[in-house]
């Protein structure tokens, strides 16, 4: 099993009394870093390590096209913001509970920000899934068949098709929980055509 770690902006606070009395800028205003619905993605699977990076380029979904500043290709995540998320984000690469007996799903945290008086919260989510390896996808019509089987299993949330520069296709399954290899296994191989080379 592997795991990604999404990070959505849920809200941004601004407290422009406590900025007017304590702020050197007392204008300063709402962060300019973040935005409510932007999303970031971290990965840690082939060659990616965005968490050694501090989540450079993880930016995904800018809702104000290009006016998000953190997660691009040239600023991480911000310092403040960063000191409060990346324990979760780290933990849910790791595949562990991100905040279990606290939130009613342990894969999830709700986090901010130390920012006082303009913090930005988060939703930090793990997503688990499988990468499967399948011999002879030739075409659209394989995967379309390949996914069409897949998303009939019950556990099954989404199916991906991925291709890094220079490496092999796979396929990133994701999982509501886990699932044996056997399942995924003989779900593709009774379509007749493939073979799978490996499940990580």
């Amino acid at each position: 099993m592997q795991h990604k770690v999404k990070v959505t902006v849920i809200d941004k606070k601004l407290y422009s009394d406590l900025q007017a009395e304590f702020c050197a800028d007392p204008d300063a205003g709402a962060c300019p870093c973040y935005h409510v619905g932007d999303e970031f993605l971290f990965e840690r699977y082939g060659k990616a390590d965005d968490f050694w990076h501090m989540g450079l380029r993880t930016l995904k979904n800018d809702v104000n096209n290009t006016a998000s500043v953190a997660g691009k290709d040239a600023f991480p995540h911000c310092s403040e913001a960063w000191d409060a998320i990346s324990r979760y984000i780290y933990t849910g690469l790791q595949g562990g509970s991100i905040m279990r007996g606290w939130m009613n799903d342990e894969r999830i945290m709700i986090a901010c920000c130390s920012d006082g008086t303009r913090p930005v919260i988060f939703k930090i989510e793990r997503l688990d899934y499988k990468a499967v390896y399948v011999e002879g996808i030739g075409c659209d019509a394989c995967r379309a068949k390949i996914r069409k089987a897949l998303e009939d299993i019950e556990e099954v949330k989404d199916v991906i098709f991925r291709k890094e520069e220079g490496e092999k296709e796979y396929i990133e399954l994701f999982l509501d929980k886990d699932i044996g290899d056997d399942v995924i296994r003989d779900t593709v191989q009774r379509l007749g055509e493939y073979q799978i080379v490996r499940i990580d």
